[in-house]
């Protein structure tokens, strides 16, 4: 899944913290103090973040018909 631009419910940018955002969990950051430094407070932000798989790299493996 992609990060979509706005959140869904409340409809908050979110799509600029994603990268900061994988970056720092992938260092070895806790994901709670991350979002709560990057302002996002809404649980339905949250949940958009922590339910986020990146799998751009298994379709781009996959060749288009």
């Amino acid at each position: 899944m992609i990060i979509p631009v706005r959140c869904f419910s409340c409809g908050k940018p979110v799509a600029q913290l994603w990268e900061t955002f994988s970056k720092r969990v992938k260092a070895g950051e806790a994901p709670k103090k991350v979002m709560d430094e990057l302002g996002l407070k809404r649980f339905c932000c949250r949940a958009l973040f922590m339910g986020n798989i990146d799998l751009m790299h298994t379709v781009a493996r996959f060749k288009k018909a």
